[in-house]
């Protein structure tokens, strides 16, 4: 695990502008360094030794030197592409060099044989072409930037800032999505200029033009099996997965909250050392249940109270770690476990992606509680959504507006913030890319498919990968820490992806059959669990004076009056104080996305 950047251009001082880019995401790997240089390339790389730590040195070349790579991943199957790959000459035991000559017998379908998390670029010296790739969910990170011939790359944006061609300019349209998803669901970043390479695309470079290719697409296509028979295909698989994810040469932990997606990786991988993090306030916090787990399984769990006066003086530093504004709670939870775990391991498994995959959130179940209003005609329904429209935003309303529109035009995955109307309410500049333009693109690959499907396929290609896993890799990073995700994995998709809806989510429960498969392994009753992810007391912290001080004095200044209407964001705030209104995400959503701008443009 690792972090690279690099640029191609004609700059004189490479080496001095190398190093500088290298040394902003020293955090992604403060075990080792390297460089490669020539006319036309500078490649760093930042090493975090993880496997062949003595001979697994970047940049790495392959046997006449016309390659080189630099890589931020593991590969998994790497050991046996090795032997696919017997005609080729090996000089170390790592899976950077296994890409390298995958290239060599593969070329662009290097991606496709890949079971692992990753983000490379390997440079051709005699081309002078640059083949670049991101794993199938986008796990690692990759970004680019091209100003004329310049074109910069690498793990994270703010490497981009040492190279004297790099223009830093705020990509104001944005914010209104930003306000809707609490990330950034788009290729482009909040940053003018800079992209983010899509999960399961690559990027070849040659001559100043970039062509992108979609070497992976999401299909789910149900394939009809007794229940049972489905239980112990996940049992199976899932056992796989983890056996292939603990694949270290250095010592793995694993994160543990209460609910079964972390239960279920710790018992099967049953490392030596568990995290947790929990609070003082009680129904926000797991350390007992994590602790319960532990001790059946007779393994060790450390775990940390988060104060709320560590959680508000960290938020700077989270922007700055993230690269991009995101108000995700549960963020500033992850920095804090990834640090405790940092002080034992190098390696931690996670439980991300299970909800995704196996059908893990409260949305489906209402589908399917509900589904009797969906038999009313549409056209009814639609009439009655128009009039509600006319009303303010609450529970009931926003029901019947959903239930009245097409999927298509207002679902943009489980945790919207700020709905349409309220944006408008809220901004103080034009709204230019709606929501809907931006989902378009994955529900036009999903004409014909049912609704369920569809809302599955927009939460994975946003909310899992553009805020979930983006989370997961910054905040395991920020404390030199490899973050492993044993659902994210191709072979796991595959049989999560035929899985019938019927045995994702009843009326009852959601991710059925996966809670069948890990009571197999869970030696507690976590597997009956809801999912609490890692709960954060903001709601009830708001409405102390201390918060909603330094939330009000933000609201108060200049950058916020720009954006936003001053009187709205502060009676957001003062009705969530005196309790008239649950607002804590709208406010926490505009708060952060402040703060993340004083890090870096005030």
């Amino acid at each position: 695990m690792c972090g690279f950047t690099g640029f191609i251009s004609e700059e004189k001082k490479k080496k001095t502008i190398i190093k500088k880019m290298a040394d902003r995401i020293i955090h992604r790997g403060p075990d080792g360094e390297g460089y490669y240089i020539d006319s036309s390339i500078a490649l760093g790389h930042r090493r975090l030794s993880i496997i062949d730590i003595k001979n697994g040195h970047q940049p790495m070349y392959n046997e006449d030197k016309n390659l080189v790579i630099v890589f931020n991943g593991e590969i998994y199957n790497y050991q046996s592409l090795k032997k696919e790959l017997a005609n080729h000459e090996f000089k170390t035991n790592c899976d950077t060099e296994v890409l390298l000559h995958g290239y060599e017998e593969w070329g662009s379908d290097l991606p496709k044989k890949l079971r692992g998390m990753f983000s490379f670029a390997i440079w051709n010296k005699k081309e002078k072409s640059l083949f670049c790739a991101r794993d199938h969910f986008g796990i690692k990170p990759f970004y680019f930037y091209q100003n004329e011939q310049t074109l910069l790359f690498g793990s994270e944006i703010k490497s981009f800032f040492e190279h004297p061609k790099f223009e830093k300019e705020l990509n104001e349209k944005l914010i209104p999505a930003y306000l809707s998803f609490s990330f950034t669901p788009t290729t482009e970043t909040f940053f003018k200029g800079v992209n983010r390479l899509d999960a399961g695309h690559s990027l070849f470079y040659q001559d100043g033009r970039i062509t992108i290719q979609k070497y992976f697409e999401l299909n789910f296509t149900e394939k009809e099996d007794s229940y049972e028979a489905y239980v112990d295909k996940i049992a199976d698989i899932m056992k796989d997965s983890v056996m292939h994810h603990k694949i270290s040469d250095v010592e793995v932990g694993s994160f543990l909250s209460s609910g079964v997606d972390s239960s279920y990786i710790v018992s099967l991988a049953n490392p030596d050392k568990t995290y947790t993090v929990g609070y003082d306030i009680p129904k926000y916090n797991e350390i007992e249940y994590a602790k319960d787990l532990a001790k059946k399984l007779k393994i060790k769990n450390k775990s940390k109270k988060i104060t709320k006066e560590e959680y508000l003086k960290i938020i700077p530093d989270i922007m700055y770690y993230m690269d991009e504004p995101s108000s995700d709670p549960a963020t500033v939870a992850l920095y804090f476990v990834s640090k405790l775990a940092r002080k034992d391991v190098k390696v931690i498994l996670s439980g991300e992606g299970a909800d995704e995959l196996f059908g893990g959130y409260n949305t489906y179940k209402s589908y399917i509680e509900f589904g009797w209003y969906n038999k009313i005609p549409f056209f009814i329904r639609h009439m009655i959504a128009s009039i509600c429209k006319m009303f303010k935003e609450v529970r009931g309303i926003n029901f019947l507006i959903r239930r009245g529109e097409r999927l298509e035009d207002n679902y943009i995955g489980v945790n919207r913030v700020f709905g349409d109307k309220e944006k408008k309410q809220v901004l103080n500049i034009p709204i230019t890319l709606s929501d809907q333009e931006i989902t378009k693109p994955i529900f036009d690959e999903l004409k014909g498919k049912s609704d369920i499907i569809k809302m599955q396929a927009i939460d994975i290609n946003f909310w899992l990968m553009k805020d979930i896993l983006q989370k997961a890799d910054r905040m395991t990073m920020a404390n030199s820490l490899e973050g492993r995700v044993p659902f994210i994995d191709k072979e796991v998709y595959k049989i999560a992806s035929s899985l019938p809806f019927k045995y994702k989510v009843t009326k009852e429960n959601t991710k059925v059959a996966l809670r069948d498969a890990a009571k197999k392994s869970i030696p507690n009753e976590s597997y009956k669990k809801k999912k609490l992810g890692f709960p954060v007391p903001i709601r009830d912290w708001m409405r102390e004076d201390d918060f909603y001080n330094e939330i009000k004095n933000t609201f108060e200044t200049e950058v916020a009056s720009k954006y936003f209407k001053k009187e709205y964001i502060i009676k957001l705030l003062n009705d969530h104080k005196n309790k008239k209104k649950d607002n804590y995400r709208k406010v926490w959503n505009i708060y952060c996305f402040l703060k993340w701008y004083e890090v870096f443009f005030a």
